[in-house]
């Protein structure tokens, strides 16, 4: 059994397994979650202060990284297409088949129909927010520890326990969050890196944001953009291509395009 760590100690949840959660007994009165799970091959216990903690929402793992570039083209392109007539249903389908996503990522039929489906959605709605989002000037950028280098104290990133995030130290010159950042920094942004989406609020409600770039996991960014609508701020997001407790992966061109 193991526990998934932050490079300061702090326990985080992740999205690397379906989970069940249990309420642990108040530890020097915190109140903490429980997120237990096993399988036949391995089994994990994870702990996160306060009950207000969920999971990450995919209960699967992926890795669109060896698809080829025109994949992502077609899910562009499918896209646009839905801006105008809402079903395409067939267009999805027709991307699965084209480019093999089922056999090359091992997901099931179900899996990669709804992760497609995610994807062009996400599309769909930076297509839609862009001419909102490109008139503002105040902007934030939202990045996930979990696409860090390490994931343990060779991290070297500073975190701010007031609003529960990292600040990258930019330490590893090969490390996609230094590399997000200093594209985000370049352009003007303030940057976060987050270990989860409960502080995305305080964010926004502290800096005055006027619009946000977010990378998430795609069912993560469907439920932040509740928030968005409500707030009435435009987004644009980018989706992670491999998802998992770390070493997870997301396309730093389409981040740079999308800031």
């Amino acid at each position: 059994m193991a526990r998934c760590l932050s490079p300061h100690g702090s326990l985080f949840l992740c999205a690397c397994a379906p989970a069940v959660p249990h309420t642990r007994p108040p530890e020097n009165g915190q109140r903490t979650l429980l997120i237990k799970y096993q399988n036949q091959d391995s089994s994990f216990e994870l702990i996160a202060p306060g009950g207000n903690t969920r999971l990450m929402p995919y209960q699967f793992k992926f890795d669109l990284t060896r698809l080829s570039q025109s994949f992502f083209t077609g899910i562009a392109l499918a896209a646009q297409k839905r801006k105008l007539h809402r079903r395409i249903g067939e267009a999805t389908l027709r991307l699965l088949e084209r480019f093999r996503v089922q056999e090359i990522t091992g997901l099931d039929f179900a899996q990669a129909l709804m992760l497609l489906e995610d994807l062009i959605d996400i599309q769909t709605k930076n297509f839609n927010n862009r001419e909102r989002f490109v008139r503002t000037s105040r902007r934030v950028l939202l990045l996930p520890h979990c696409s860090r280098k390490y994931m343990d104290n060779r991290c070297k990133a500073v975190f701010d326990s007031n609003i529960p995030s990292y600040g990258c130290s930019h330490c590893s010159p090969d490390c996609l969050v230094n590399q997000a950042t200093l594209a985000g920094e370049e352009k003007g942004y303030d940057v976060y890196v987050l270990p989860g989406g409960s502080c995305i609020h305080q964010i926004l409600q502290k800096g005055r944001y006027e619009a946000l770039v977010g990378v998430a996991c795609g069912e993560e960014i469907k439920l932040a953009e509740g928030l968005l609508e409500k707030t009435g701020l435009p987004g644009q997001n980018v989706p992670l291509i491999r998802n998992g407790c770390a070493n997870t992966t997301f396309n730093i061109r389409a981040l740079k395009k999308a800031l």
